[in-house]
């Protein structure tokens, strides 16, 4: 999944960056606050890693701005401000989840993670369509019980889809989902990895909407 880190010290940022990649995460990161409020205006995150110690703009501006806005993904708080009337602050400006610094990058993504499933409506930590599990955590997908080898952009794909059953994707939306800056995107890159999810999952799990996009469907159609 695609989110905003807005954090502007240059070792924390990297390192969180670097990280969160390495568990699965794409990551787009902005050192100030106007930049933050900017990319979230524009990009469809799936959620966002926000400092309020920012320059340019307080990520507490930030977070205010872009509820007024009616910007709804959601936003996790990582700050040193450990004060209790600024984290009170913090998640009545609209903020989901407050983290204080230092914190471990396993438990910061497990948040996001579970951020992300409550924002989609889903409780459970795995998600289900017909026959297929998807675990976030494990990023491991299995079929009527048996493991299936994803490659890290099916496996991003499908959790893209899986976290919208019944609901056409776009192309281009799914594009903005799997791919941060600066990542070359084929032209036909999405075509290719549905081609190789239904080669391995079997072609009732998504379909294609003609003009439109990819739609995956929760219970398998009726014969």
């Amino acid at each position: 999944m695609r989110i905003l880190l807005a954090e502007d010290d240059p070792l924390l940022g990297d390192g969180l960056r670097a990280g969160l990649r390495q568990l699965g995460f794409q990551v787009d990161w902005v050192r100030d606050g106007e930049a933050a409020e900017r990319e979230l205006r524009a990009q469809p995150y799936a959620a966002a890693v926000l400092d309020l110690g920012l320059p340019l703009k307080d990520g507490m501006d930030v977070l205010t701005a872009v509820r007024r806005s009616g910007i709804s993904l959601p936003v996790l708080v990582l700050t040193a401000r450990d004060a209790v009337p600024d984290r009170i602050r913090g998640l009545d400006v609209g903020a989901d989840d407050y983290v204080i610094k230092p914190v471990d990058l396993h438990e910061l993504a497990a948040r996001l993670r579970a951020l992300v499933r409550r924002a989609h409506g889903e409780a459970q930590e795995c998600l289900s369509a017909q026959d297929v599990v998807l675990d976030p955590a494990a990023r491991s997908v299995r079929q009527a019980g048996e493991s299936v080898a994803l490659s890290t952009r099916e496996f991003d794909l499908l959790h893209a889809l899986m976290l919208n059953p019944d609901h056409v994707l776009s192309r281009e939306q799914l594009e903005q989902r799997l791919y941060s800056w600066g990542q070359e995107v084929d032209s036909n890159a999405i075509e290719v990895h549905i081609h190789n999810l239904r080669r391995k999952l079997g072609t009732t799990l998504i379909q294609t909407v003609r003009g439109v996009g990819y739609i995956l469907l929760r219970d398998a159609p009726k014969p």
